[in-house]
């Protein structure tokens, strides 16, 4: 067995072979590429059975994944940098010894593998991503222009003035030259925002259309086709998680824990995990709260004893053990409403099938 660091970098790599007794075969330099992938690979295959350990660093670590694991049938472990902090906190860190030590830790056996999601289910996550940061982009434009308002002290004619004739308003404001030119290249970039959140919830409806896995989550109250795409692309494959309860912990929904003698106290959730996993949730649990009878009288419950904010983190922290469930069993949600259930699907067919339609 050889084993293999990797550090991966946006244009080069490093990498270094070891066998097991921890001597070194070989160290390599290569360009993050194709080319440089087939190389390793190549290499590699000459040596025997190898496995690869590297680090889970934004996307660069894609290129040269795929091809070692999905195309030359090789090993590959992408590793969790912040369960490897000893390459992290290393007073003296260059390529090459991060290498070596990715290698000796594969070699011992110390290297705690992340999951990697199928490419379909990447790819699912991008798109999905992409939507977020585009809403979020469209969020600070708004709050720019409502910031230019609150400095001239300008009241809003209409309640939403994003609407069309509140557009209209904003657009016949007559500012000082600078933030007047502001107002309007703000607007501008609003309505070029919003076109492309448009194109790619058209496409993630086209995505949801196919994927029985998001149907089911829309049996949900308070999941409609977007969030349950979400979801089912952030949990991925529900069979990694032995149980509800670590699910609940991947996205940091658990409540944290303290424990002295025999006194113990759950505290506030950890804040940590899948943040967009928690994010959607919570949103959703605030309609469930409202329309679940189910959920209706346990946020009733935790409302009058704990407030508000911990009782929608305690719906959503139900709703994911539900979601757990219903990914694992490939069943519909035992408090489906049925006929908002139908209107959803169908208004989902309706969308996919109009989006591809449209010019």
């Amino acid at each position: 067995m050889i084993n293999v660091g990797v550090d991966v970098h946006k244009r080069i790599c490093q990498a270094c072979l070891k066998d097991e007794r921890g001597s070194i075969i070989e160290e390599l330099r290569f360009p993050n590429n194709q080319e440089g992938a087939s190389r390793l690979a190549t290499i590699l295959k000459k040596h025997g059975e190898a496995k690869v350990a590297m680090e889970s660093t934004g996307n660069l670590w894609v290129k040269l994944y795929d091809r070692l694991d999905e195309e030359a049938n090789i090993d590959v472990i992408l590793t969790n940098p912040k369960k490897t902090r000893v390459i992290a906190e290393a007073k003296i860190k260059t390529d090459k010894l991060d290498a070596r030590l990715l290698a000796d830790l594969v070699r011992a056996d110390l290297v705690a593998r992340s999951y990697v999601p199928p490419r379909e289910v990447r790819m699912q996550r991008a798109l999905l991503r992409e939507r977020i940061s585009l809403v979020e982009s469209r969020t600070m434009i708004k709050n720019r222009i409502h910031a230019l308002l609150d400095k001239y002290e300008i009241q809003p004619t209409y309640t939403d003035i994003f609407g069309r004739r509140g557009r209209e308003w904003l657009r016949s404001l007559n500012l000082p030259s600078i933030d007047q030119t502001i107002l309007e290249v703000s607007l501008q970039r609003l309505e070029e925002l919003e076109a492309h959140i448009d194109a790619f919830t058209d496409k993630i409806a086209q995505e949801a259309v196919e994927n029985p896995q998001a149907k089911l989550l829309m049996s949900f109250t308070g999941i409609d086709y977007y969030s349950a795409m979400l979801l089912a692309s952030e949990i991925g494959d529900v069979t990694r998680f032995p149980s509800a309860k670590k699910l609940v912990s991947y996205a940091g929904l658990a409540p944290g824990t303290r424990q002295s003698a025999e006194k113990t106290i759950h505290g506030h959730i950890v804040g940590e995990g899948n943040k967009r996993i928690r994010w959607i949730l919570v949103e959703a649990a605030q309609h469930a709260s409202r329309h679940d009878p189910r959920l209706r009288g346990f946020y009733l419950r935790i409302l009058k004893r704990r407030g508000y904010q911990r009782a929608i983190v305690a719906v959503a922290r139900k709703m994911l053990v539900a979601i757990y469930h219903v990914l694992s069993k490939n069943e519909a949600y035992y408090g489906v409403r049925g006929e908002l259930f139908e209107r959803k699907l169908k208004r989902l067919e309706w969308t996919a099938s109009h989006s591809l339609q449209a010019p």
